[in-house]
């Protein structure tokens, strides 16, 4: 018998000569097909109201949560350690029992319809909770199971192979490095074939290659209409990914706006431009542009704010000129996501 005519729990395939297509990503199933038939994102998947969560501690975690998130979206959740980034997370997927307030998946209640809720949500947890003495292929295959959902070994095999795990299927948990057991728990999450994926911190210790492929996992599964909610601590990743971005701090939800907006609304721009001759004084009449000085005073930088009816560049470069001031380049920087949040959190500090 071929090497490849049977599963790797020794069971027979139906058609041993079938073959399938590791270059043929396995979300390209109708289950994944977005439901949005003109593509946009008004459809909501995620419905939070109020929600509060109050430990046996006393500790506030989630304070008067709303949010909405859409259909076939990358919604990414940004907050300090502790903001309750975690806590929402956990509440959506069933895992810590909600306070005050309301949460609807795909228009089931969470509590009074967890079954389905729990079945068509994926989880990535931040720790690595699997069984260690189990092989790759048993404990993703047993993850489906868990869901009530009917073996497809088929679908196991398309989701290893899509990991880079298919070649190391028998081999047991424990054997595998920091990265590949990251792996085993993304494979878990996509066993039972959801249509909302959670990620929370997915990248945290892994390396980059891994990182690179996840990403590369994450948009193809966005393509197909799968729901995705990440958390993350490389602010870039989601200033990359994301469609919109929430941003959490000590339980409240302190913005919640498309991300390319949120950019424009509270992103500042700098003009910085290289001077002829290095300056060691500004003269009075630029103090009211607030201008700053590099350390060697052959750089001035500029920040304005592009929400403004004029920027005052041109005021700017007139009045440098009559000053006797020339320069020689000019360039533009806007803020990056990260920076926007740091001041966001700085201000609710």
């Amino acid at each position: 018998m071929a090497e490849d005519s049977t599963w790797p729990d020794g069971t027979l395939r139906a058609d041993p000569d079938q073959k399938y297509n590791t270059n043929q990503f396995i979300f390209s199933s109708p289950m994944y097909a977005a439901e949005d038939a003109n593509g946009t994102h008004a459809d909501p998947m995620i419905v939070v109201r109020g929600l509060d969560k109050t430990y046996a501690s006393g500790f506030r975690a989630l304070k008067g949560i709303d949010l909405t998130v859409c259909r076939g979206e990358i919604f990414a959740l940004l907050g300090p350690n502790g903001a309750g980034k975690t806590t929402l997370i956990s509440i959506i997927c069933g895992i810590v029992n909600p306070g005050h307030g309301s949460v609807t998946v795909d228009g089931h209640d969470i509590v009074r319809e967890w079954r389905k809720t729990r079945s068509i949500i994926g989880l990535v947890p931040q720790e690595l909770h699997t069984d260690a003495f189990e092989t790759v292929w048993n404990t993703v295959r047993f993850s489906r199971g868990l869901f009530g959902k009917a073996p497809d070994d088929a679908h196991i095999e398309q989701v290893l192979k899509d990991l880079s795990l298919w070649d190391r299927r028998h081999n047991k948990v424990l054997t595998l490095s920091g990265g590949m057991k990251r792996r085993v728990m993304i494979a878990k999450a996509l066993a039972h074939q959801p249509t909302v994926l959670f990620l929370d911190e997915p990248t945290a210790g892994v390396d980059v290659e891994l990182r690179r492929d996840m990403w590369a996992m994450v948009r193809r599964l966005r393509e197909s209409g799968v729901t995705i909610i990440l958390t993350t601590h490389y602010i870039e990743e989601a200033e990359d990914m994301a469609d919109r971005v929430g941003v959490i701090h000590k339980g409240e939800l302190i913005v919640v706006e498309d991300k390319t907006t949120l950019m424009h609304k509270l992103g500042k721009k700098q003009l910085r431009l290289q001077l002829h001759e290095p300056v060691t004084v500004l003269p009075d009449a630029l103090s009211g542009y607030k201008l700053e000085l590099n350390g060697n005073g052959d750089e001035l930088i500029y920040t304005y704010d592009t929400r403004g009816e004029r920027t005052g560049i041109t005021a700017l470069l007139r009045d440098l000129s009559a000053a006797g001031i020339g320069f020689k380049d000019l360039s533009t920087r806007q803020d990056s996501l990260e920076q926007i949040f740091v001041d966001l959190v700085r201000e609710r500090a």
